[in-house]
């Protein structure tokens, strides 16, 4: 419950009409985002624009309901991971993403595939959709990797191309519900992968992220193999007036929840990564400073782990920062 309604103020910080905030739309956009004219999607489609660059697509557009569909399917899953079908419409080299459906599928804790049931439930499915007046098609897959970051796999990897190669346009999302739920933001990333045989010109190596010490090998060989698509999110008038009446009933809700309480499993599984990384680096044991943000590709083992620490500390500071202010002023 409590995760649900982190998400919910999330999305209503995020989507809030301020004239600050870069990167989200207006609602009367978002209203505008929703309506589909067929013709002028069957006009790209048979373009297929995709095909004249290997990282065409450069921008995602979420909507509000899909985000919260996705983070709360997520979490639903623990930590097995869940898949579902994104649906929506192109807009030039930008995939609007209007809404999703989960799969009546559960993986591992660390892959999970659709069978010939669940393409069959997904076919019926937008079968349905278009029955009842909803127009969009499937434009790509989401899946969840709770607790190890957003990126692709060796497996995501062959799902995705495969895709690419017999249904593009098609989009791969991932979402991490476990880091979702510790720091109060949502932890999502949009993916397209590169064609096979496909050397990116002048690849640099990408600003480094915390990748759990059993998934770092995986991450580094299949990395050149795909790019990350900038996502930003839309709300329709519906989508706002849901989310506030939410908030507005469920606020208190999440006013008094522990974070510190609520993340300790995580913040543990945090700690013995940490352990993990630590031992390892004393096998390439070397005293170097910590570079800047540019820099971060280049650090070595154990500057990783120091950062990887800090960023826990951060976490657990932050978290403990906030019960100590709600107990000063709410003596909660």
């Amino acid at each position: 419950c409590f995760f649900a309604l982190d998400v919910v103020e999330f999305i209503y910080r995020c989507l809030h009409p301020r004239k600050e905030r870069l990167n989200m739309a207006a609602t009367a956009e978002g209203d505008a985002l929703y309506h589909y004219d067929r013709v002028e999607q069957d006009r790209q489609l048979a373009q297929e624009r995709w095909k004249e660059s290997p990282n065409f697509f450069q921008h995602v557009k979420v909507s509000a309901l899909a985000v919260l569909k996705m983070v709360m399917h997520a979490q639903s899953g623990g930590k097995l991971e869940v898949m579902g079908i994104l649906q929506g419409k192109l807009d030039g080299d930008t995939i609007i993403v209007m809404d999703v459906f989960g799969l009546p599928v559960l993986g591992t804790e660390t892959r999970v595939n659709a069978g010939q049931a669940e393409n069959t439930y997904m076919f019926e499915y937008v079968d349905m959709s278009e029955k009842v007046g909803r127009l969009e098609s499937a434009i790509g897959w989401y899946h969840s990797h709770p607790g190890y970051g957003c990126w692709l796999s060796g497996i995501d990897v062959g799902t995705q191309t495969l895709h690419q190669t017999h249904q593009d346009p098609w989009l791969a999302i991932v979402v991490d519900p476990v880091k979702t739920a510790a720091t109060g933001r949502v932890e999502m990333k949009a993916f397209r992968c590169y064609p096979q045989g496909y050397k990116p010109p002048n690849a640099t190596p990408s600003e480094y992220q915390s990748i759990p010490q059993d998934k770092i090998e995986d991450f580094g060989v299949h990395s050149d193999a795909y790019y990350e698509v900038e996502v930003s999110y839309f709300k329709s008038s519906l989508d706002w007036k849901i989310l506030e009446t939410m908030w507005n009933k469920y606020w208190i809700n999440t006013l008094a929840s522990s974070p510190i309480v609520t993340n300790a499993g995580y913040t543990t599984s945090q700690l013995h990564d940490l352990g993990r990384k630590l031992i390892k680096s004393l096998e390439h044991a070397s005293v170097s400073k910590i570079p800047k943000s540019k820099d971060r590709a280049k650090l070595t083992a154990l500057a990783k782990a120091t950062v990887d620490a800090t960023k826990v500390a951060t976490e657990a500071s932050h978290a403990l920062a906030s019960q100590l202010i709600k107990r000063d002023i709410f003596s909660i």
